[in-house]
């Protein structure tokens, strides 16, 4: 009965055949006893994804195992970043998940392990005497203030989960690296907002911080504002996902901090979030009635991560009124079934360069490798949302292109003037 639920699921994620490591014996047991349906699956991936990264990275020895392919026009970068960009990617995006409690159901004892492992790699991380010592910088390379975001973020996503539960040592430790990395200075770009959350963090636990990298954050973005719920990121606009991948995410929580400390004014944010609110409603609307939807811009192979506000609406249900989350939830499985098929992952486990499959590897900008991947995992902020809650236990919902191309009514799409 066992094996027979395993290969259930192994099915349905069409991965039978290629599971990223042998797991334990309870590992696997832990996942054939989920049950059925879209969380299921949603958990399931998560785990197949994160697994290859917090598995190694937990014995310190993630710069050991992990195959690390670089983009065909690699910019000649310090190629250490890879591996904090896949650890930090990967923890931006499954921290609510990580925060749920932890009980003896089977989806628990996934979220026990994973949540193990990755306090275990948070330690490997500033650990100097780790083989994992990440890559902070040399004052250099820039790309660390971006991965280092992403590990901030998810402090804030899971204080009590992934902070909290640091030993002083290893805080510190944290603190001292957040604080060396102002070294860096960001590009006039959305990486302003990579600045600005790292020093959010600092504030919302005490420390002090240079304010002047959160506010000349706040206000470079609020004048890239360009109407309808787009910012465009520096002086020119792009046509990207970049308002999925940080802009509007990282502005919302970047005041979300900062108002709460007195900051930052209340009206800052609410508008921020109605903007995030309105980008979303086009998100949804982005999703054919297949599980396609428009690959632009650059970072293609960043997939399902530029979903963020979407599915961040949705952890935080305040979700457009047009959109309902059972829709949200039903489109984007539709989706990542179409997108994680076995070839989507080498035999390994580890994620490939492109968007399908392993043969777009062309796909991948400059600045892209193996760990520059793992920013899709930003897809799986919807499961801090318990079993129960609506976005998974409502039943099947048609979303809007769903709905308009198989001649049903659908809502209307206007402007909006804030």
């Amino acid at each position: 009965m066992q094996r027979r639920s395993f290969l259930r699921i192994s099915s349905l994620l069409g991965l039978a055949g290629s599971l990223p490591f042998t797991r334990t014996e309870a590992a696997q047991k832990d996942i054939s006893e989920l049950p059925a349906g879209d969380r299921t699956y949603w958990v399931t991936l998560l785990d197949k994804i994160a697994t290859p990264v917090l598995l190694n990275m937990s014995k310190g020895q993630l710069r050991k195992n992990m195959p690390v392919e670089y983009s065909a026009t690699w910019d000649g970068r310090n190629k250490q970043v890879a591996y904090m960009e896949a650890f930090g990617r990967l923890i931006g995006g499954i921290a609510p998940f990580l925060a749920l409690p932890v009980d003896n159901t089977a989806e628990g004892r996934v979220r026990a392990r994973l949540l193990k492992q990755t306090q275990e790699s948070l330690a490997h991380s500033v650990d100097p005497q780790s083989p994992d010592y990440l890559f902070w910088g040399e004052g250099k390379t820039a790309q660390p203030l971006v991965d280092a975001a992403h590990i901030a973020q998810a402090f804030l996503y899971a204080p009590d989960a992934l902070w909290k539960p640091l030993n002083e040592k290893t805080k510190q430790q944290y603190i001292h690296e957040f604080k060396t990395i102002r070294r860096i200075k960001p590009f006039k770009s959305n990486w302003l907002l990579f600045a600005a959350i790292i020093e959010s963090f600092l504030l919302s636990i005490g420390e002090d911080i240079e304010a002047s990298r959160i506010d000349n954050a706040i206000d470079q973005v609020n004048k890239w504002y360009v109407g309808d719920g787009w910012y465009s990121d520096g002086d020119q606009f792009h046509f990207d996902h970049y308002n999925g991948f940080v802009m509007h995410p990282m502005l919302v929580d970047v005041l979300r901090v900062n108002v709460a400390h007195g900051r930052r004014t209340s009206k800052e944010y609410e508008i921020a979030y109605k903007r995030m609110q309105r980008y979303a409603s086009f998100q949804e609307r982005y999703i054919s009635p297949e599980g396609s939807y428009l690959v632009v811009g650059r970072s293609s192979t960043y997939r399902v991560g530029a979903f963020q506000p979407l599915v961040k609406l949705a952890l935080e249900q305040k979700l457009p009124k047009e959109v309902q989350p059972a829709q949200v939830r039903c489109a984007l499985t539709k989706v990542m079934k179409r997108m994680f098929i076995p070839t989507t992952f080498t035999r390994s486990g580890w994620l490939t360069l492109g968007l399908v499959g392993d043969k777009q590897a062309d796909l991948a900008d400059y600045y892209s490798n193996t760990g520059s991947m793992y920013v899709t995992s930003l897809v799986f902020l919807a499961l801090g949302l318990p079993a129960t809650n609506e976005f998974w236990s409502a039943p099947f919902a048609e979303w809007t292109q769903l709905k308009a191309w198989s001649g049903k009514p659908f809502p209307k799409d206007y402007a909006v003037a804030y």
